[in-house]
């Protein structure tokens, strides 16, 4: 993964803005909710101004704030909430989605294993208890992936050995619409 240094977390921070919820279409993003989401309250889906520069297509993840952003065409984003790293598993770059699963099985790391022994060895895909969820898309060569879950209550912590995690309805959303190959920047 390449360090970023094109525009810092706090001037992209500064250029998102909510649009209002006259310009959402219904069905298609859950309704604007706030501007300035707090890490304690867990703001829906929802379409936001994205400031020039960034290619339509692009993932973009600020972890800072907990969320990842589609980027679509005419200076506009999905904004999506996300659950982040904690501690030492925190990271940035650049890197691109390498493949992608429905109902991906889940093996945990040695590292998981060893904080956490009763951790299966294995838990199948399509399984209520996988933490992976129904969809994941895999980043790069690295063990990442941006990720559904069966913890949705963690979406908005800092909770994750690396991964991204969403709603399983959120990662449905973004499967859909990234394709092998996409670009993913992510920064705190």
């Amino acid at each position: 993964m390449r360090i970023l240094g094109f525009l810092s977390a706090a001037g992209l921070a500064a250029a998102i803005v909510v649009l209002p919820a006259g310009r959402v279409s219904a069905g298609l993003f859950d309704s604007v909710l706030s501007s300035q989401p707090q890490r304690s309250q867990v703001v829906a889906r929802h379409l936001v101004s994205f400031p020039p520069g960034y290619e339509p297509g692009t993932i973009y993840v600020q972890f800072s704030r907990a969320r990842l952003y589609y980027v679509l065409s005419n200076g506009r984003a999905i904004s999506y909430p996300i659950a982040t790293p904690k501690g030492e598993a925190r990271w940035s770059g650049e890197t691109r989605v390498s493949a992608k699963k429905v109902n991906p099985g889940w093996t945990p790391t040695a590292e998981m294993r060893r904080e956490n022994p009763d951790l299966p060895a294995y838990v199948p895909g399509g399984h209520p208890q996988n933490p992976l969820g129904v969809r994941a898309l895999y980043l790069g060569k690295s063990l990442y992936r941006i990720h559904g879950t069966d913890a949705p209550w963690s979406v908005g912590q800092s909770v994750s050995h690396g991964c991204i995690r969403m709603f399983n309805q959120d990662v449905a959303d973004l499967y859909q619409r990234v394709p092998i190959g996409t670009r993913v920047v992510v920064t705190w």
